[in-house]
């Protein structure tokens, strides 16, 4: 033993101090700041650049398409024959093959000036051209995207209004309540949403409200059917059965325990919804059961113009540029927001 001693050296006293109760303290101290969980789901998304680039680009839409009667250089709903298919000119930059009001002939040899063709006052500009009918295209833009994103929103409120609580309702109640409301689901899954559109334009004349009832009796089911899957699996839980051991009310766990869970789910199907409803309302524009003239959305400008594509392809061109920007933002937003506020997809 004393062997083995003898090949160790010596500790010296001084290194066996007693730990102070300050450091003690030092030791159990947090140091990181106490979050909320939307603040650390916030937290995450800003390290998400993609979707926060995609929210900024949302935002500056929403903001343009809501001042589209400020920010219109014409009345979206004017016609001018006159004035028919002008190309895109804007102040400044006619040096540009696309932005000074030229129109090549079809041999591709002589240009020509349509807006002196045109008869077209000096400083008088349609910065994105016109249509067949006279009207300009930027104006009939900004109230296309301003009717767009309203379907898109009016959908996201049907799925929070009916969705969120028929799911709930349904999922907390099971037994022979949640069979029949199932069943209900089932058979309105079952009819397809332009079936229901083409039924009430057969009551109600084209337009936002036919479009708007068509989205209230379908749109909803899916978040109803997530919403009641995620309800069984909670109802389940331990702080639950506690709540309604202590005699909480079925409402109150509901608000206080249920929807706090569901949060991240339902803002996610939220967000995902939006650009469904936009491309479900440009469709029906596109086919001619959507938005009537004079009314614009995307969907009817698109319409307009793949008709002369060949020949005006800006038509077409720009309304569809947007529409996919807003589409592509929305489902950015909503890949990131669904990394966020449930990080164990990252798993």
């Amino acid at each position: 033993m004393a062997e083995m001693n003898q090949n160790y050296p010596a500790i010296a006293a001084d290194k066996f101090q007693p730990v102070t109760v300050k450091d003690t303290k030092e030791r159990e101290q947090i140091s990181g700041e106490s979050l909320t969980f939307m603040q650390d789901a916030w937290r995450r998304l800003k390290k998400n650049k993609v979707a926060i680039v995609s929210l900024a680009i949302l935002i500056i839409v929403a903001i343009i398409a809501l001042l589209a009667p400020v920010l219109a250089p014409h009345d979206y709903a004017a016609q001018n024959t006159q004035f028919a298919n002008l190309p895109p000119k804007i102040p400044g930059l006619e040096n540009l093959s696309w932005f000074d009001g030229m129109e090549t002939t079809a041999g591709g040899t002589t240009a020509i000036d349509k807006y002196a063709q045109a008869g077209v006052p000096e400083g008088q500009y349609f910065y994105l051209g016109t249509d067949a009918l006279g009207r300009d295209l930027l104006s009939r833009i900004l109230y296309g995207t301003r009717v767009s994103l309203f379907i898109g929103f009016i959908a996201a409120l049907f799925n929070l209004v009916i969705g969120v609580p028929y799911g709930i309702i349904s999922g907390w109640c099971g037994g022979r309540i949640d069979n029949v409301m199932m069943r209900i689901l089932e058979v309105l899954s079952g009819v397809p949403n332009l079936v229901v559109v083409i039924l009430m334009l057969l009551i109600l004349k084209p337009g936002i409200g036919s479009i708007i009832i068509a989205l209230a009796l379908t749109e909803w089911i899916s978040m109803a059917r997530i919403i009641r899957a995620q309800t069984l699996k909670l109802k389940n839980q331990e702080y639950i059965l506690a709540a309604r051991s202590l005699g909480e009310s079925p409402l109150k766990i509901a608000f206080k325990h249920i929807l706090p869970n569901l949060s991240g789910m339902i803002i996610i199907q939220t967000v995902f919804s939006i650009p469904s409803a936009i491309f479900f309302e440009a469709f029906l524009s596109f086919i001619g059961l959507g938005i009537p003239a004079p009314s614009a959305s995307l969907g009817t400008l698109i319409n307009d113009g793949y008709k002369t594509f060949r020949f005006l392809p800006h038509l077409m061109w720009y309304p569809a540029g947007v529409i996919c920007v807003v589409m592509v933002a929305f489902n950015m937003l909503a890949n990131g927001l669904r990394d966020a506020l449930d990080p164990k997809t990252n798993d």
